[in-house]
């Protein structure tokens, strides 16, 4: 089972909300379940160490999940930063262990890490998502995030995460 995690911020408090599915090409429809987790006190955003932001609130989620059935995780943001320092992905890696791939998806391009992502151009859009990984070949990180059901840039299922999360402005 695939798990996508994607995290929300209103000041100081955070709505994360996982995703999980069995195939890269399923649909909204074929989502197994919904996982919400809300945290409060979250530690505020230093640039360069966005992972102390979010890695304790996707560590939360996940708490709620049984690990055993996960075999990839896919974030919001990068796994490798510059000069192939770590970014999210490489410490939730890390933190778990190194058990459980992680492929990290990106709108926006980080300055240093050219070696260490593929570029995936979906639909007719002329922006890429950026994709990095660590746990699994970044070529079938690329591939596996190329193949997700939708026919813009961002998969059908990434968007609908995002739209869950961004729900907590609303809660």
């Amino acid at each position: 089972m695939i798990i996508a995690i994607d995290v929300y911020y209103i000041a100081n408090r955070a709505k994360t909300v996982g995703i999980t599915f069995e195939r890269w090409t399923d649909s909204k429809n074929d989502i197994i379940a919904l996982v919400s987790d809300y945290q409060n006190d979250v530690a505020p955003y230093q640039s360069g160490q966005f992972y102390q932001r979010e890695l304790p609130c996707i560590i939360s989620l996940l708490t709620k999940i049984d690990l055993s059935k996960i075999t990839m995780i896919v974030i919001d943001g990068y796994v490798h930063l510059d000069h192939g320092k770590f970014g999210l992905g490489g410490h939730l890696y890390n933190a778990l262990n190194q058990t459980i791939p992680i492929i990290g998806v990106a709108k926006k391009p980080f300055l240093g890490n050219r070696e260490y992502l593929i570029e995936v151009i979906r639909g007719k859009s002329a922006h890429p998502l950026y994709v990095t990984a660590i746990g699994i070949a970044l070529e079938d990180a690329a591939e596996s995030i190329k193949s997700m059901a939708g026919k813009y840039r961002m998969p059908d299922l990434l968007s609908y995460l995002d739209q869950q999360t961004k729900l907590f402005k609303f809660e």
